[in-house]
C-alpha cells in the first residue's frame, strides 16, 4: 500500500509538471527526488508527451511495482506549478509524510485559478500592445493591438469551453487577429505602422508554444518528448499560419485596400530605455495570463527587460537577429537558473517570460504577407529567419541554465561555509 501510495503521489506530481510545460529531465528528477524521500530508492522513471511510467525495483525476490499516468489536459498555471515546487521541497526535506503530501496535492489541484478569467483577458490585450510599443509602434497602434487581442482571447475562450482542437483554435485566432487588424487598416484610423498589430497579435499567440521544452528535451536526450512537443509546435504554428493566410487571401478578394509591411526600425540607442520598459511589460503581463504569483511577476518583468535590452544592444552592434537573440536568450537563462529557485520563483516562468517579447511575430506575419499576398517565394526565405530565431531562443536559453548551473553550485558551498540559510530547490536536471 505504501508504494502504490508513493508512486501515485510522485506521477501526479509530475503530471503538474509535465502538462505545465516543464522538460521531461526535470520532470525525472522531481519524481525520483519524491519517491527517493519516501523512501523508494530504486525507481525508474519514463517520460513520453502523453504519459509517465514508473517502475519500483523490491529486489530479487519480489515483483516489482509499475504505475502509469497519462496526462490528458495542457495549460498554464504558474501558482499551481509553484504551490507543487513548495511540495516537493517539504517532501524531499521529509517535513511532512507521504499521506500528508497527497492531502495537500488534492487541494492544489481541485483550487481554482488565482485570478479571475477577465484578469487574465487584460493581461493578453496588455502583452499585444507592449509587443507594439516595442516594435515601434505608436499608442494607438499599441491599443487597437490589445482590443484584437483581447477579442482572440474570448473567442478562443468559447471555443475551447465547445472542445475545438487547438489546431482549430490557432487557425480561428490567425483569422480573427489578421482580419481584424486589417479591417481597422481600412478604416483609415490606424494610419502609423498598421502592420505591427498583426504582428503583436501573433506574438501573443505563438507564446503558448512550449519551444523551450521541446529544446531543452532534444538535447538532454529526451528524444521521443521531443519529438511529440515538436509535432505540437509545428501543428499548431501551421493552424496559425492557416489563419493568418486565410484571411490575407480574403482580404485580396473583398478588394480591401493592401498595406505594405512595415519595416523594423532602425536601431537606436535612444529607444532602448523604451524598449526595455516595453519588454518588462509582455514578460510581466505574459506571467499574469499564465497565472504567476506577485513573486514570479516582477521576476518575469526583469527577465524580460533583460531580454530586450540585450537584444537591442547586440542590435545596434550589427549583430543579425538569430544571434541577437540566442544571446539575449542565454543572458536569460543564465540569470534565470541563477536567481529563481535563490528566489522561489520557478525557473520555467523566468525562461519562458523572458524570451516572449523576443519571438519572431512580425517576421512570420511578413512570410505570409510574402507568399499570399506578394505571391514570391521571399517568404519561404523569412519563414526560414522567424524558425531560426525561435529555435535560438529556445536553445540559448536551454545553454544559459546549463551555464548556470555550476554557479549555482559554487554559490550553494559559499553560503554553506558561511553559515547563511538557503532557498534552492531541486537540481533542475538528473542523469538518465
Amino acid at each position: 500500500m505504501t508504494v502504490n501510495l508513493v508512486l501515485d503521489l510522485a506521477l501526479r506530481i509530475g503530471e503538474v509538471e509535465l502538462s505545465s510545460g516543464a522538460g521531461a529531465s526535470d520532470v525525472t528528477a522531481t519524481i525520483i527526488a519524491v519517491a527517493n524521500a519516501c523512501g523508494l530508492l530504486n525507481c525508474e522513471v519514463d517520460v513520453t508527451f502523453t504519459s509517465i511510467t514508473v517502475c519500483c525495483h523490491r529486489g530479487p525476490e519480489v515483483a516489482p511495482v509499475t504505475s502509469l499516468r497519462v496526462v490528458h489536459s495542457r495549460g498554464l498555471d504558474y501558482t499551481r506549478l509553484a504551490e507543487v515546487e513548495r511540495l516537493v521541497r517539504d517532501i524531499t526535506r521529509r517535513r511532512i509524510s507521504a499521506a500528508q503530501a497527497a492531502t495537500r496535492l488534492d487541494k492544489i489541484t481541485r483550487a481554482k485559478h488565482p485570478y479571475p478569467r477577465w484578469v487574465a483577458t487584460t493581461a493578453w490585450a496588455g502583452m499585444a500592445a507592449s509587443v507594439a510599443v516595442l516594435l515601434g509602434g505608436g499608442l494607438l497602434v499599441a491599443l487597437v493591438a490589445a482590443l484584437i487581442t483581447a477579442i482572440v482571447d474570448r473567442v478562443g475562450r468559447v471555443l475551447n469551453r465547445r472542445g475545438l482542437p487547438f489546431f482549430f483554435q490557432q487557425v480561428v485566432g490567425g483569422a480573427l487577429a489578421t482580419g481584424g487588424s486589417l479591417a481597422v487598416v481600412s478604416t483609415g484610423v490606424v494610419g502609423e505602422r498598421p502592420t505591427l498589430v498583426v504582428a503583436a497579435a501573433i506574438t501573443v499567440l505563438l507564446s503558448g508554444l512550449s519551444v523551450v521544452s521541446a529544446v531543452q528535451d532534444a538535447i538532454t536526450g529526451y528524444n521521443v518528448t521531443a519529438a511529440g512537443r515538436a509535432i505540437e509546435i509545428a501543428l499548431m504554428t501551421a493552424g496559425l499560419i492557416g489563419g493568418v493566410v486565410l484571411a490575407l487571401n480574403m482580404a485580396v478578394e473583398l478588394g480591401m485596400p493592401q498595406t505594405p509591411i512595415a519595416a523594423p526600425l532602425p536601431p537606436s540607442a535612444l529607444r532602448l530605455p523604451l524598449q526595455t520598459v516595453a519588454g518588462a511589460a509582455a514578460a510581466g503581463c505574459f506571467a499574469l495570463a499564465s497565472y504567476a504569483t506577485l513573486r514570479s511577476l516582477l521576476v518575469a518583468s526583469a527577465a524580460g527587460a533583460l531580454g530586450a535590452v540585450g537584444y537591442g544592444a547586440l542590435v545596434l552592434a550589427n549583430t543579425g537577429p538569430i544571434v541577437a537573440s540566442a544571446a539575449a536568450a542565454v543572458g536569460i537563462g543564465f540569470c534565470g537558473g541563477v536567481m529563481a529557485r535563490r528566489l522561489r520563483v520557478t525557473p520555467l516562468v523566468v525562461a519562458v517570460s523572458g524570451m516572449t517579447p523576443l519571438l519572431p511575430g512580425l517576421s512570420t506575419y511578413r512570410s505570409m504577407y510574402e507568399l499570399a499576398v506578394d505571391g514570391t517565394t521571399a517568404g519561404v526565405g523569412t519563414l526560414m529567419t522567424a524558425l531560426g530565431i525561435a529555435l535560438a531562443l529556445g536553445a540559448g536559453v536551454v545553454l544559459g541554465e546549463y551555464l548556470a548551473q555550476p554557479v549555482r553550485t559554487r554559490l550553494g558551498r559559499l553560503e554553506r561555509r558561511l553559515g547563511t540559510p538557503r532557498s534552492i530547490g531541486l537540481r533542475s536536471r538528473a542523469s538518465k
